[in-house]
């Protein structure tokens, strides 16, 4: 993810997306300063739900109305299209347990052009990503974009990774895709067998 574990031996495809110093769900700091569009988007009546069609099944995710900037830009990407037939380019699967998604270029470094505030950031406690948790992928303190990543077993983070979700339905779907492992066997890089979110559905 942008930043997100504490470093496991990356490979090249996935330097720019792991933070070298703490391997943690990294994403490109390249992007402009901030989006008048996103980063001001209004909290009033946004979505509830957001359902990824992935390759492998269907993940619904309850969107949470503690991250409003964050939920208004996802579900607008989303809406979009943005990541339809976009790739699941990051799986790891020791230290902690994530699978990333969210760049339509699959390196990890992609996104959408702004940035987004930090919002909803938990606790520094012991795993205070829980299973199921949705959360933004980052370069640093407030540089989301449209990287996130699924938590499919419980992961301590540095509380650094606006939560905007949590899923509902679908975690097996996930949790399968960690048991096939990585594509190289290492405990970061990309998914054994490639996952694509195909569609998305907004509620």
């Amino acid at each position: 993810m942008r930043r997100l574990l504490p470093a496991l031996a990356a490979l090249p495809l996935l330097l720019v997306a792991c933070s070298a110093s703490t391997g943690t769900p990294a994403a490109s700091s390249s992007a402009p300063a901030s989006s008048p569009s996103a980063a001001s988007a209004a909290s009033g009546d946004l979505p509830t739900e957001l359902s990824l069609d992935l390759s492998q099944g269907t993940v619904a995710i309850a969107l949470d109305a503690a991250a409003p900037k964050t939920v208004a830009a996802q579900t607008k990407l989303a809406q979009e299209g943005y990541f339809d037939g976009t790739p699941c380019h990051r799986l790891t699967t020791k230290g902690i347990f994530v699978l990333q998604c969210g760049d339509p270029t699959g390196t990890g470094s992609g996104g959408p052009g702004y940035q987004l505030p930090d919002e909803n950031l938990p606790s520094a406690n012991k795993n205070n990503y829980p299973a199921g948790t949705v959360a933004m992928a980052n370069a640093g303190p407030n540089t989301g974009g449209s990287q996130f990543f699924i938590v499919y077993e419980d992961t301590s983070l540095p509380p650094g990774y606006t939560i905007w979700g949590e899923v509902t339905s679908g975690l097996d779907v996930v949790q399968k895709i960690a048991a096939d492992g990585t594509k190289t066997g290492a405990p970061d890089g990309p998914p054994k067998s490639p996952v694509t979110i195909e569609s998305t559905t907004v509620s």
